[in-house]
C-alpha cells in the first residue's frame, strides 16, 4: 500500500527512525484540508516508546481539527539537525515520514500526561509545566498519530 524508497542506500533503519523521533522537537504535520489542499504546518511531539504513537497538543478548534474530523488520514515528517563537512556548504541530515491515522483525544488524565511528557522535550521546569495546564488543559486536546508506514532517509542537499 505504502510506496518503498527507491534509493535503498539512503534508506536508515527502524531504530534510527525512532530516534529521531524521539530526540527532535518538531516536525510538520500534514492534514487533508479544505478542498482538499494539502494543509501542513509544524508542530512540536510527544514519540511515546510503550505504545509506538506520536502524540500532538492542540487547540479545540481550528483548520486543523475540522480537517481531521473529515479525514484521520495524515503525514508526518521529522529531520534532525545535520551535520556539514569541513569547507562544504551542503548539509548531510536524515529524515523521517510517517503516514498514519490521528485520533483526537479529549480525556484530560490523557492531556495532563501526554502534555507533561511533551513539555519535559523542551523544559525541566515541573512548576512552569503544572501552571500551563492548570490555565490552559481546558481547552487543549490531544492528537494520537498511530503509524502505519514509517520511512527514513540520509538526505545530502546539493
Amino acid at each position: 500500500m505504502f510506496r518503498e524508497l527507491e534509493r535503498k542506500n539512503k534508506q536508515i533503519t527502524s531504530e534510527e527512525c525512532i530516534e529521531i523521533l524521539k530526540n527532535e522537537k518538531r516536525g510538520v504535520l500534514s492534514v487533508i484540508g479544505d478542498d482538499d489542499y494539502p494543509y501542513g504546518m509544524p508542530m512540536n511531539h510527544f514519540y511515546n516508546e510503550d505504545d509506538g504513537c506520536i502524540y500532538f497538543h492542540s487547540g479545540n478548534i481550528g483548520h486543523r481539527l475540522d480537517s481531521l474530523r473529515k479525514n484521520n488520514k495524515v503525514s508526518f515528517c521529522v529531520y534532525d539537525e545535520g551535520t556539514k563537512k569541513e569547507g562544504h556548504w551542503e548539509l548531510h541530515f536524515k529524515s523521517v515520514i510517517i503516514f498514519g491515522r490521528m485520533e483526537i483525544i479529549d480525556d484530560m488524565d490523557t492531556i495532563v500526561s501526554i502534555v507533561t511528557d511533551l513539555s519535559h522535550k523542551f523544559t525541566a521546569d515541573d512548576e512552569y509545566i503544572a501552571r500551563e495546564i492548570k490555565g490552559h488543559a481546558h481547552r487543549t486536546l490531544i492528537l494520537k498519530l498511530t503509524p502505519e508506514n514509517i520511512c527514513g532517509k540520509k538526505v545530502t542537499e546539493s
